[in-house]
């Protein structure tokens, strides 16, 4: 059954700036395909990941702040700290269970008035895993809203089968591929969070962004973490951002934890424990 087929009569957007269901995270999680936790991170925390954003962008200046990704990170000490911290992997425990890894992350910064817009799509369509048990951390560096472009989602789509993609020629978008069935948007919420907040989505979940259009920009960080039964099946093994994080290794190889070197890296709180 498509999407389409299943939409609701049209309303006005959702604008949810908290859990779907009310104060319990899981069940909102199982209805609805996403949680919302607030206030996971501490603001000098977040204030070290603006600073290693711009870093990246100036160490990187033939990256757009929409593609500071995968190939970066396990070469990345404060990246590496920033994904292995306890508190969101005790979120992501709570889905997933005890044995964690990293699969992938990226930073999405869309800067302001020209921040790209992500189509329609399914994360689980594009990753090669089996079985397809992983969870997204959305982590917000920057207050993200509908204004600048904040993360939309189709409540309930991760009920459905992953579907085809099909290449989209839009010089507008940060992916030029969607999902194959039409989405009825008048479905969609939209999701308001403050930087520190951390939304959880489920990989069949329908979901994208519009484009920037405020004076302000947009940066969250993706953080794709799944146990350590999921196998990465893509090959050369092991898979560029791949990192035992938490737990029993079990059945994936990973990458070496990166070494802090002073001006080589970005510095960080803690640095040195990462020499």
């Amino acid at each position: 059954m498509s999407l389409r087929q299943r939409a609701a009569p049209a309303r006005e957007p959702l604008h949810r700036e908290g859990t779907p269901m009310g104060n319990d995270p899981m069940r909102g999680y199982d209805d609805d395909g996403y949680a919302i936790f607030k206030g996971v991170l501490d603001p000098e925390l977040i204030a070290e990941a603006d600073g290693h954003v711009r870093w990246l962008q100036e160490r990187h200046p033939d990256r757009t702040g929409e593609d500071l990704s995968t190939e970066l990170v396990a070469k990345d000490p404060f990246w590496v700290r920033l994904v292995s911290d306890d508190r969101l992997l005790d979120v992501a425990e709570r889905f997933i269970g005890p044995d964690i890894a990293l699969f992938a992350s990226a930073y999405i910064s869309k800067p302001p008035y020209t921040g790209k817009a992500v189509l329609w799509h399914q994360d689980g369509a594009f990753w090669p895993l089996d079985p397809m048990r992983v969870v997204t951390l959305w982590l917000a560096i920057d207050r993200s809203t509908p204004e600048n472009g904040c993360l939309r989602v189709i409540p309930g789509s991760h009920k459905e089968d992953l579907h085809d993609v099909r290449e989209r020629d839009d010089a507008g978008a940060v992916f030029g591929v969607e999902s194959a069935v039409g989405v009825d948007e008048s479905r969609a919420a939209d999701l308001v969070l403050e930087p520190g907040d951390v939304e959880v989505h489920h990989p069949n979940i329908m979901h994208g962004s519009n484009a920037n259009e405020s004076p302000h920009r947009r940066c969250g960080l993706t953080i794709r973490y799944i146990p350590t039964s999921t196998r990465i099946t893509e090959e050369p093994l092991p898979f560029p951002s791949a990192l035992l994080l938490r737990g029993d290794p079990g059945v994936n190889e990973y990458q070496p934890r990166p070494r802090y070197a002073p001006g080589e890296h970005y510095p960080f709180r803690g640095a040195e424990n990462w020499s």
